[in-house]
């Protein structure tokens, strides 16, 4: 939190530490300081921090499997590339967490891609983009190959490899840099600014064109290596007037209360996993089900394993297609995260443990294990900004997005190929940055005037310059509140929705603008939470439009799903009054046709 003067000659931790929790909590309200507010004490001089400016052809925000590919190729396409990140090469993102990539390869799979398109439009209940779907498929084994040259399956973490074509490349990479805007003059994309979290500066990128390669988010990840998602890049390109969608969706990945930290198989061993590649294992799985069974049932309940009386006892909840329940698929082991086949195709649990039942747990679901489902986070490839094409590219000139950061509903609404995640993430990344390269060759040097420079300067340090504010960590932990619950994220109602929004839109109107910062850390969080927010009211506001129940979206006011209504996707974006708007994009059409606003 930020740094607290002392107040009535007691600082506000040791008064609450006094007085005793809840009292000491209102006791300092009655002094006039509402909870979490705080006078600030910059750590730094504001003044004092530099002013950068870079010029570039191409600028990569984001380094994990799509930003590696977005920069190797639109540098392989003749363009001059910079890559951002606000972690480190290989480290970013859920790009870690993966541990499996699928791979099709038409000598050996036994369905043709167009069967496979097909399968997964049926377990998405049609919600899934048949291009991107397509597309995925068609370039997955090349990039696997390229991966496989760089070493990436040699090891479990994946700097090195991912280094190795960057620096073949010469293409520079700036890490630990928080962007916070996205420009736009003229109405197409001409760069971005941030700032460093370790050199004290100001920067400003000047582009032709922009890659956003910076995931999805989440209120609270499902933990480490996932823990700096915070829909940077949505709400970023939102500012500015681009299309995002996907927001009434989430992903069920669980979480653990035990070694949190550690790497699991498919088989419930903790090691150190190299990635492996899997072939097609299409599913219905990562929806809301173990949401609704643990709702209904009022306990941590074993899932997974059909038959046990526990899973029998429970009726109703989210629709599974018949082809994809669990009784009737064949389950392989696989690794824990991407699911699939145990690495580089070896027929036996790595480190020695037993398979797990046949008929078990999803894959990447931990099998029989129990946790806390991760908070928020985005169903892989559906939730990000609005394509209007096959190449990446959104409705803002110049503006491209790859990966998590791109709705291009891949997948649809559900998590249906195992390993398709990273797959995707690498292929998207490569058509992102060839197509990147192409218009960057149509674009003048482009050049962001003083005036524009000096008002984002101001909004970045805001937080730094105030005499007193919220804390955002407080802010952050509020918002965790109201948005954690089971019965907000993943067992929706329309009454406890509207009840959500109304505190969301107080973050929004009274307390997202009013957060301080005393150093450069908390600056970057500052920033961060305001993202969560905005990224709250689309996820509620979404949930609320979405009358219906498909896939990971389930409402109890609305358990079956509406084909006369909702074969469409909600589009969100900001109005000429910058107030928040929807419309209906019908299922396997571009923007722009047939679009119904709401």
């Amino acid at each position: 939190m930020s740094k607290t003067k002392e107040n009535k000659g007691i600082s506000r931790r040791n008064f609450i530490a006094l007085a005793g929790g809840a009292a000491g909590a209102v006791a300092l309200a009655s002094m006039g300081l509402p909870l979490g507010w705080a006078e600030n004490s910059p750590e730094i001089d504001v003044e004092a921090l530099d002013l950068e400016k870079i010029s570039t052809e191409v600028l990569v925000i984001g380094s994990g499997m799509a930003g590696l590919f977005a920069a190797v190729k639109a540098h392989d396409a003749g363009a001059k590339v910079m890559m951002v990140s606000k972690g480190r090469l290989g480290s970013s993102g859920q790009t870690p967490f993966a541990k499996g990539i699928f791979a099709y390869d038409p000598d050996t799979e036994k369905l043709s891609i167009d069967e496979f398109v097909a399968q997964v439009s049926r377990s998405a209940l049609g919600s899934n983009n048949v291009a991107y779907t397509k597309q995925m498929a068609e370039h997955s084994l090349d990039r696997v190959k390229e991966l496989e040259s760089w070493g990436f399956f040699d090891s479990a973490i994946y700097n090195k490899s991912f280094r190795k074509p960057i620096e073949e490349r010469n293409i520079p990479v700036q890490e630990r840099i928080v962007v916070t805007h996205l420009i736009k003059e003229d109405e197409k994309i001409v760069g971005a600014a941030g700032f460093s979290i370790d050199k004290q500066k100001v920067i400003i990128y000047e582009a032709k064109s922009v890659i956003l390669c910076t995931g999805a988010g989440g209120f609270k990840p499902n933990g480490f290596p996932i823990g700096d998602l915070t829909h940077d890049g949505t709400i970023m390109a939102y500012n500015i007037g681009a299309k995002v969608t996907g927001k009434e969706w989430n992903d069920g990945h669980p979480g653990r209360a035990e070694n949190a930290a550690a790497c699991y198989d498919g088989w419930g061993n903790m090691f150190e996993q190299k990635p492996g590649t899997v072939s097609i294992e299409v599913h219905h799985d990562l929806g809301v089900d173990m949401n609704y069974k643990a709702y209904v049932s009022g306990n941590s309940v074993k899932m997974g394993h059909p038959g046990e009386a526990n899973d029998n006892a429970i009726t109703g909840g989210p629709y599974t297609p018949a082809e994809f329940k669990r009784e009737n698929v064949e389950r392989k082991p696989g690794p824990d995260s991407e699911g699939g086949r145990p690495p580089r195709g070896e027929g036996k649990p790595p480190g020695g443990g037993k398979p797990p039942k046949e008929g078990g747990g999803p894959p990447g679901m931990g099998g029989n294990v129990v946790g806390g489902s991760s908070a928020g986070m985005a169903i892989h490839k559906s939730e990000g900004l609005v394509p209007i094409n096959d190449q990446c590219e959104s409705n803002i000139p110049g503006l491209f997005a790859a990966g998590d950061a791109l709705g291009s509903y891949m997948s649809g609404a559900i998590y249906t190929q195992i390993g398709s995640s990273l797959a995707g993430s690498a292929v998207q990344g490569g058509v992102a940055g060839e197509a990147a390269a192409r218009y960057s060759k149509g674009v003048k040097n482009v050049e962001i005037s003083d005036s524009k420079i000096e008002a984002i300067q101001e909004e970045i340090l805001a937080p730094l310059k105030r005499e007193a504010g919220y804390s955002p960590a407080w802010v952050t932990q509020t918002l965790q509140g109201i948005m954690i619950p089971n019965f907000v994220l993943y067992i929706k109602k329309e009454s406890l929705m509207k009840g959500a929004l109304a505190y969301i839109e107080e973050l929004r109107d009274h307390h997202m603008g009013k957060m301080c910062a005393s150093n450069l850390h908390e600056l970057r969080l500052v920033h961060e939470t305001a993202n969560m927010i905005i990224s709250a009211e689309m996820k509620l506001k979404a949930s609320l439009m979405r009358k219906e129940s498909r896939c990971s979206h389930y409402r109890l006011d609305y358990p079956e799903m509406d084909d006369e209504n909702w074969q469409a996707w909600i589009n969100i974006f900001k109005g000429e009054d910058g107030t928040m708007q929807f419309e209906k994009q019908p299922f396997g059409q571009w923007p722009n046709q047939d679009i119904v606003n709401v």
